[in-house]
């Protein structure tokens, strides 16, 4: 039996946003063209300009796909969360581990490049502006905090700045141990600044 057309499009249209995701974190920008995608997704260049006229549209695809896919498996694993404490160092932890992995490091890509390239620039700014306010929804959520009180949702953001910055350390080396070492000291400083429960 044959797949509808409109399944077979979505599959496509998946498939090519996977595949930009992983050329970009491979390959970087400069290296990652409609046709090495289109390629790595097993379909032809006109099928990926039908779907996607310009690599900006890709991107913006995979940036999206990227930033739902983070979403998603902190929401999928929030119900595994215990309270107190241990519910601070448990999301602190996958929040830091959210930004050390391939998904981080075609962000990165991307990042560099729009800052001296202005037309991704434009399709990347308000792009990263929505999934970095849903991250942040998320996580408070995941803290279980008011952000009402002063300084918690300052708190919060630092959390996310955080473990930007030290998915940015592990780009070149594994840096595991340290980051879990500067994980358990923020634990220590952000539980009580946002009146852990």
């Amino acid at each position: 039996m044959r797949e509808p057309q409109q399944e077979r499009s979505r599959t496509t249209r998946r498939r090519l946003v996977e595949a930009a995701v992983e050329c970009i974190a491979e390959l970087g920008w400069y290296g990652t063209t409609v046709a090495v995608i289109a390629e790595r997704a097993g379909v032809s260049r006109g099928a990926a300009q039908h779907h996607f006229p310009t690599r900006e549209d890709l991107v913006a695809a995979a940036v999206e796909h990227v930033g739902e896919v983070q979403i998603v498996e902190l929401r999928r694993r929030a119900g595994e969360l215990p309270t107190g404490e241990s519910r601070t160092e448990r999301v602190v932890d996958m929040v830091l581990n959210l930004y050390a992995g391939p998904l981080f490091r075609a962000a990165l890509h991307l990042w560099v490049a729009a800052s001296t390239d202005e037309a991704l620039r434009r399709t990347l700014v308000p792009l990263e502006a929505r999934v970095g306010r849903e991250a942040h929804r998320v996580a408070v959520e995941l803290l279980d905090v008011d952000e009402s009180h002063p300084g918690v949702r300052e708190m919060v953001q630092a959390t996310l700045d955080l473990a930007r910055g030290l998915g940015l350390a592990n780009l070149l080396t594994d840096d595991t141990k340290r980051r879990q070492q500067i994980a358990r000291q923020w634990i220590q400083v952000l539980g009580p600044a946002v009146g852990e429960k």
